[in-house]
């Protein structure tokens, strides 16, 4: 097969939402599958088989799975854009959750608007690995600050419009006790939307990449959401139903991506040897973008090892899959197997955020392909 492509596992996808399907919470969980991270035809038909439902981050997605056939009342749209067809999206059955004051009055002025809507809200706490991962407090311009839930609900009222849907989202992170503090924060706000049944934790749970990266232990963290909801029930006698957006969680592990080495050079005695594959920032932009950690393999029979940065085709110094831990500034060696010109390289735990979030078409470049396997 060709080179470069993406390789998605059905079976580890499978395994992933069956682990998720399994669990329970008090009063009721919707998983929603967030598409950005992968929107591949065959794999959103793999979660809607499974009655996984979908997180839409732009009316574009929405648009995209109504047309591959999915129900529009399992399609949440929580969207930094405005939607550019929000009549037509309301009239498939699509929830809308504004983000925004501006975005509630969009909302209330569509003729066909129902008489419920979701709303998230920006609490005063963010969570990541850095500031480009954190999507609350306040350096982040995602949903509607905190302070300003009163102004959001007088909008609702004036209009007979009740907030039934609580919408948070902060980040990544793989500390089960995070979590505690995320579910006890969001609840309190829950707490003043008096007609909200539903409160949906977004999604952010980690997935480990590489060397000491902690994963999410989801057993552990839906035991804490189960007992904080429960707790929430005794204090209010309120029952609400929770909602969680993974999308890294049940793709990122599936995904690889299969390069080759496309040519080797170096900076003499005192610099680097760098392996240059026939791929980069245009099919792959997560280390550019992030600094993020994947783990790296060639594939030859050598037992013998060098140290190499591993970088990407484009004209670009930006173009680097061996950026330094927690510095995407700087550039780091990794111990890999002597390569040479035209040897196969594998990038691991690329299902996610990888073909859905690459600088596509620079340089002209082609996509690389994306194919299902076993």
């Amino acid at each position: 097969m060709q080179t470069p492509r993406y390789e998605y596992s059905r079976s580890k996808i499978q395994e992933k939402i069956d682990s998720l399907l399994a669990f329970k919470t008090p009063y009721g969980l919707t998983v929603r599958y967030a598409i950005k991270a992968n929107p591949h035809s065959e794999i959103i038909d793999m979660m809607h088989k499974a009655s996984i439902h979908f997180d839409a981050s732009s009316s574009y997605e929405a648009t995209q799975l109504l047309k591959q056939g999915i129900p529009g009342s399992h399609i949440s749209l929580s969207s930094q854009q405005s939607p550019h067809n929000l009549e037509e999206l309301l009239d498939a059955g699509v929830l809308f959750v504004a983000t925004s004051l501006h975005q509630m009055d969009v909302f209330l002025a569509c003729k066909n608007h129902p008489g419920t809507v979701g709303v998230r809200v920006n609490p005063d706490i963010g969570r990541g690995h850095n500031n480009r991962t954190s999507t609350a407090g306040v350096s982040a311009s995602f949903g509607v600050w905190h302070e300003y839930i009163d102004n959001v609900i007088e909008r609702a009222q004036s209009h007979n419009i009740k907030i039934n849907r609580v919408h948070v989202h902060v980040g990544s992170g793989g500390d089960p006790h995070l979590w505690s503090g995320i579910i006890e924060k969001s609840l309190t706000m829950t707490e003043k939307f008096t007609d909200a049944t539903s409160l949906d934790i977004g999604g952010g749970f980690k997935v480990q990449r590489f060397s000491d990266e902690q994963e999410a232990d989801m057993e552990k963290i839906i035991h804490i959401f189960k007992d904080t909801l429960s707790s929430f029930y005794t204090r209010t006698g309120r029952k609400i139903h929770l909602e969680i957006e993974p999308g890294s969680y049940l793709v990122a592990h599936a995904g690889v991506l299969v390069a080759e080495v496309d040519d080797i050079v170096d900076t003499g005695k005192n610099g680097h040897t760098f392996l240059r594959l026939n791929t980069g920032m245009n099919d792959f932009l997560r280390s550019s973008l992030y600094g993020a950690q994947h783990r790296i393999e060639v594939l030859n029979e050598n037992t013998e090892t060098k140290e190499y940065v591993v970088v990407g085709h484009n004209c670009e110094s930006g173009d680097i899959l061996t950026p330094a831990p927690g510095d995407p500034e700087k550039i780091e060696t990794r111990t890999l197997k002597q390569a040479s010109i035209g040897d196969e390289v594998r990038i691991y735990d690329t299902g996610a955020y990888g073909a859905s979030m690459r600088a596509k078409g620079y340089n002209s470049f082609p996509d690389a392909e994306e194919v299902l396997v076993d």
